[in-house]
């Protein structure tokens, strides 16, 4: 039975389609993804350097002078990730504009440009409707056209699937592609469970 909800919409090439706005003062995934990044970088280094220190040298002054620099450097990388976030966030006037699309083989995460509105977004997918239903009068396809940057997760390559209901994403990871897919509350339950369902080689 086809899904109907407010946001995901089933498109007549077979195609899930849907548009969310994050706000990203309020959202912190942004800020949470790119801290980790940070956050592990410096932990490697801890690691290694450390192992050095102490268990081949005995330096266990110098692998806790180490730790407190390791601290002091990973508060420096969370002030310099949050000025980046609220820099990015004045440019894109607060929101974070993204389409999804979403089929038996992928679901892919489309940025579109920063200049559009969720409403005028929303627009051009209902002009998309129109075109993928052979009414040449329709010019939606316009917005896939605009588009910037995707990120495309191909379900028989996916290896986990993580949800966080409170922040509306769901994390679809390969090997060397993170995914981040955003869903409004009313349909997070069918994308997650639909996209949970083909990843047949993800871990349970």
């Amino acid at each position: 039975m086809e899904y109907e909800n407010k946001e995901v919409k089933l498109y007549d090439d077979g195609k899930y389609r849907w548009v969310y706005e994050m706000n990203m003062i309020t959202n912190p995934t942004i800020f949470l993804t790119v801290f980790k990044v940070f956050f592990w970088i410096i932990l490697v280094m801890w690691a290694v350097f450390g192992f050095f220190l102490y268990v081949i040298h005995g330096d266990w002054e110098g692998l806790w002078g180490m730790s407190k620099s390791a601290l002091v450097a990973l508060g420096v990388m969370a002030v310099l990730t949050l000025l980046g976030v609220l820099v990015l966030a004045a440019i894109y006037g607060g929101k974070y504009v993204v389409l999804f699309e979403m089929d038996e083989d992928e679901v892919k995460h489309i940025q579109v440009p920063r200049q559009f509105k969720k409403a005028q977004a929303v627009a051009a997918l209902t002009a998309l409707a129109g075109a993928v239903s052979h009414r040449p009068t329709t010019a939606g396809a316009g917005l896939l056209a605009a588009t910037k940057n995707s990120s495309t997760s191909e379900f028989k390559l996916v290896r986990s699937v993580r949800a966080h209901r409170r922040l509306h994403v769901i994390k679809v990871n390969q090997l060397l592609n993170r995914n981040q897919i955003y869903v409004p509350d009313e349909d997070f339950d069918f994308v997650y469970d639909y996209i949970k369902s083909r990843c047949v080689n993800a871990k349970k």
